[in-house]
């Protein structure tokens, strides 16, 4: 009813009644019913419910409770047709009501409802920057925070880590519009180092360097575990001369790390300040201290970054380990892991129990166990960009699949909901398990690319062809080519032999967004 309403709103469409009866009160609702209260009043109305029967049936459409709908059925259309309405009107407007309780709300819920999404859709769309460091201030949990940076990434709108001379405690808003990561949510970062940084900065200025910033900070509340925590985090990196690597860094027969002769420089400098303000001879100048030399070493591996990373922040804030499979995610029938949370968490499931999943994520956390009978076991939980879930795996499927049972590897996962044995519960049973990058090659049975005739270029043909040369396998390659102006198609795929889906080709097709992909898969 939406677009019958929008249309009765804007005049395209004539405001009709099934009873003329019913005008009082829908009346400013164009006809259609869409409050809970217009309910209450029309089975009143209608059918002399009394002020307590309608009131059972708001609650029996708010609750969904089907068997009290069922029987105040009954009773509203015995009421109605006592009362001289027409059977099959009143039919179908019980129907219009069943399929109402769907979504129904009383009018004060739905006014404050309308009123708070006004606002924000308002704060969201001229705001979007000042209006996301808001949410993600007040997210809470970790699972959230990362749901709200996705959809950041989404919007196009973009979200920085923390860096020194940006973040202040929680999410804000810098000057260039990017959302900066607050220091006040780092891992072994006190409020009063965070507060200490911050009053330092406003007082005199941005950090230029990590030996200014050592000669300036207080050092009692900004300590060695607090430096090391914003250097894993990232806030260092707009000090370009040092990569996070080299704070760590301990050179064969040296006895300290990088960050250690930073912290040590940075006494001496304190030293020497208080030390020229408290003697006789105050005004004499003290030797300049020379910052030491940090060693060069090679920066960190992508995974080390990113796991030093989610170790103070509790996500990745550099990229993600998944990164490398958005090709798979977005065409191998993947359900994202906070779609699958919200079913697992719904009663849908009993409707439709038998559905397969296909899911796909890093190894956060696994663990190898024993019942107290002693069967072994395994419970993990993968991770993607949208949340995490746990799985269990027992007797011969732990046996097939514990070696997958490991920190730090991209799975794929299919399976399906089952009931549990002589309960009303469902579990989700695992089917199969692979590594997420063998997919590719294991699964695609045909690659169809779909291109405008006006749009082909030689580069492109020159490519597939090198591509299917160089990658023989069994898959087939399907090229659909369309002219739109005048719908004429043509087809084209290999017949002798096929070839084998690559991380050439992924990347090829990631690059040229013109190409619209399909994947059919085993």
């Amino acid at each position: 009813y939406i677009p019958d309403y929008i249309d009765r709103k804007h005049g395209r469409e004539k405001i009709a009644y099934d009873l003329p009866e019913m005008e009082e009160y829908l009346n400013e609702t164009y006809g259609i019913t869409v409050y809970q209260e217009q309910v209450m009043l029309l089975a009143q109305k209608l059918a002399g419910f009394s002020k307590g029967d309608a009131d059972v049936l708001r609650k029996a459409m708010g609750k969904k409770q089907k068997a009290v709908l069922d029987k105040m059925k009954a009773q509203f259309i015995a009421g109605a047709t006592k009362n001289g309405h027409p059977a099959d009107k009143l039919e179908k407007i019980w129907l219009d009501w069943e399929a109402f309780a769907q979504y129904a709300f009383n009018k004060s819920h739905s006014t404050c409802y309308a009123f708070v999404a006004y606002q924000t859709a308002y704060l969201k769309a001229h705001y979007p920057a000042e209006y996301m460091a808001a949410v993600l201030n007040n997210a809470g949990s970790i699972d959230k925070i990362t749901f709200f940076l996705e959809e950041c990434k989404r919007m196009g709108q973009k979200a920085l880590g923390p860096d020194i001379n940006e973040s202040r405690k929680g999410f804000s808003v810098n000057s260039k519009g990017e959302i900066r990561f607050g220091l006040g949510g780092l891992k072994g970062v006190g409020e009063a180092a965070v507060e200490s940084i911050i009053e330092e900065r406003e007082k005199n200025d941005a950090f230029s360097s990590i030996f200014d910033l050592i000669q300036r900070i207080n050092q009692r509340t900004v300590n060695k575990k607090t430096l090391e925590s914003l250097v894993y985090a990232g806030a260092f990196d707009c000090f370009k001369e040092l990569c996070r690597a080299q704070y760590f860094y301990m050179p064969p027969g040296d006895n300290s790390t990088g960050l250690e002769k930073i912290i040590k420089f940075g006494n001496m400098c304190q030293l020497n300040a208080s030390g020229s303000t408290n003697t006789l001879f105050g005004d004499l100048e003290m030797p300049v201290i020379v910052p030491p030399k940090i060693p060069v070493c090679e920066e960190w591996p992508l995974t080390e970054l990113l796991d030093h990373e989610k170790e103070v922040t509790g996500m990745f804030m550099s990229g993600h380990p998944l990164d490398h499979f958005k090709f798979e995610i977005n065409h191998y029938g993947i359900t994202t892991l906070g779609e699958f949370n919200e079913i697992k968490d719904t009663l849908s499931l009993q409707t439709n129990p038998g559905r397969s999943f296909r899911l796909a994520g890093l190894v956060v956390e696994a663990q190898h166990r024993v019942t107290r009978t002693g069967r072994q076991f395994g419970s993990f939980y993968i991770e993607d960009y949208t949340g995490k879930s746990e799985f269990v795996l027992w007797k011969d499927d732990y046996t097939r699949y514990a070696h997958y049972l490991e920190k730090g590897k991209n799975l794929f996962i299919t399976g399906a909901f089952k009931q549990r044995y002589e309960k009303s519960e469902f579990e989700f049973r695992i089917d199969r398990v692979i590594l997420l990058e063998s997919i590719k090659q294991n699964l695609t049975k045909q690659l169809v690319l779909e291109m405008e005739a006006k749009d082909l270029k030689e580069e492109w043909i020159e490519f597939i062809k090198q591509n299917v040369k160089t990658h023989p396998g069994k898959s087939q390659l399907r090229l659909n080519i369309r002219d739109s102006r005048t719908n004429w198609r043509v087809g084209l795929y290999t017949s002798n032999g096929g070839f084998e889906m690559n991380d050439e080709m992924a990347a090829w097709l990631y690059n040229n967004a013109d190409i619209e992909t399909q994947v059919l898969t085993i």
